[in-house]
């Protein structure tokens, strides 16, 4: 059975990919992985679509382990403890205090947060061209609302088939609520996570609570690889580092969002608690994406209402020289350069279109250069981020989650993006399966509020 994001003859390509990405010199490896009959890592996908020949998995563990002893020239300037990472950055924040956000403000989080998610979801893994193609098609670029597959000629849905797992759910004539997806999964798991623990938990709850709460089935990429490091008896935060080359990607920046959303004004504390919710899963830049997220959704939590100083006060709690924050300031410099947003895009996918779809570095670009380019506007945050491309529910969840808090409220959001959701979502996580989104909005705001109380 081919298992997608676990089977050693997959990592192995992925992995080479990451030594080319951090400097590490791995041509005598890459040499041996393809003489034994290795093959590359799948473009898009999680698995080759074959099975690996006879006795390649063994030489696939070999060289994975071999791989984990290169050392990394970056390595000082993308510290992984916390300790290193706080030395690294001169303008640490520190917490000024506030209020808890309402729960107004939390509802139109949690609201933004799903209707960016969803208006992504069926052009998830789809090229740039394919989702200019789908918009156009239906009068909808620059893309303004909900994808749809009517007026769609054949030839193009044949060329661009919309996301196999999304099509029935998230296109504009078949939304019934919001339909399950791990950006809004792990919300859920952190609520679970800040009620039974607090905000001091530590990684080894979440380990815990993951075995406890999430099925492995819904788990992907980074953090399917450390669900099975966690059932083979490694221990955090070694298992985000064994044979795990999905570490620097996305994953753990979209677990990040009710870290922030409870920590107003102190967007350190929120950075401090998505770090040690990343470490589960994820090292270096895959980390600096979870505390980048946390610390400037804090500032909003906050009440700022400025998008721009929310970014700069994420960066404050990224090293300065990593690539996670020459990747954001790529963004900020490109949106503020030309008005036209498909030249932005354009631009950063010529510097970034090297990586893989679901890395943190290319989606962190145009994260924050479509925020940027928004200006604080919903609408115009949640579809200039999926009009990009890439990794396009998680970066639509995490751009309507920022906006969202920017609006305040509720009834600030345009309403063909909230009615659709009919305040309903769908999860496999227990407890929660059909919940509103007003409830969800309550849990949090009574969470925040317990924990401003306790001593």
């Amino acid at each position: 059975m081919r298992v997608t994001w676990v089977q050693p003859e997959d990592l192995v390509g992925h992995e080479l990919r990451q030594a080319a990405e951090d400097g590490r010199d791995a041509r005598d490896i890459a040499r041996r992985w393809y003489e034994a009959g290795g093959s590359p890592a799948p473009e898009r996908a999680g698995a080759s679509p074959a099975g690996a020949p006879p006795g390649l998995r063994a030489v696939a563990e070999r060289l994975l382990d071999e791989l984990a002893l290169l050392e990394s020239p970056l390595a000082a300037d993308e510290p992984d403890g916390l300790d290193a990472i706080r030395a690294a950055c001169p303008q640490w924040p520190r917490p000024r205090g506030g209020r808890p956000a309402s729960r107004e403000r939390l509802h139109a989080a949690w609201l933004g947060r799903a209707a960016g998610c969803l208006l992504g979801k069926p052009v998830e893994k789809l090229p740039l061209a394919g989702i200019r193609a789908l918009a156009r098609a239906t009068g909808n670029w620059p893309l303004d609302t909900w994808f749809t597959g009517r007026g769609v000629p054949a030839p193009l849905a044949a060329a661009y088939p919309w996301n196999r797992r999304s099509a029935a759910t998230s296109l504009a004539e078949n939304i019934d609520g919001m339909p399950e997806d791990d950006d809004l999964d792990h919300p859920l798991l952190t609520l679970l996570l800040l009620q039974r623990h607090g905000t001091a938990f530590t990684t080894a709850n979440l380990a815990r609570l993951w075995l406890e709460e999430l099925p492995a089935g819904r788990t992907f990429t980074a953090e399917r690889v450390a669900y099975r490091n966690l059932l083979d008896g490694v221990e955090p935060p070694d298992t985000a580092r064994r044979r795990n080359p999905f570490r620097e990607w996305i994953g753990a920046l979209i677990r990040a969002d009710v870290h922030g959303w409870t920590r107003p004004g102190d967007p350190a504390g929120a950075a401090e608690q998505a770090y040690r919710d990343a470490v589960l899963t994820h090292t270096g830049n895959g980390v600096y994406g979870a505390m980048f997220t946390a610390a400037a959704l804090a500032e909003a939590a906050a009440g700022e209402t400025d998008v721009h100083g929310c970014l700069a006060t994420g960066l404050r709690v990224v090293p300065p020289r990593s690539r996670f924050a020459r990747a954001v300031r790529d963004g900020i410099a490109a949106a503020r350069a030309d008005r036209d947003f498909d030249t932005v895009v354009d631009r950063l996918h010529t510097a970034y279109g090297r990586y893989h779809w679901v890395h943190v570095l290319p989606n962190a670009a145009l994260l924050a250069a479509a925020l940027t380019h928004a200006d604080g506007d919903f609408t115009a945050s949640i579809c200039k981020v999926v009009s990009g491309g890439w990794d396009t529910d998680s970066n639509g969840a995490t751009a309507g989650s920022l906006a969202g808090l920017l609006a305040g409220r509720p009834d600030a959001l345009p309403e063909r993006w909230t009615a659709p959701l009919k305040n309903r979502l769908a999860t496999s996580v227990p407890g929660f399966d059909a919940a509103g989104f007003d409830t969800l909005a309550g849990l949090t705001h009574r969470l925040t509020h317990e924990e401003a109380l306790r001593p």
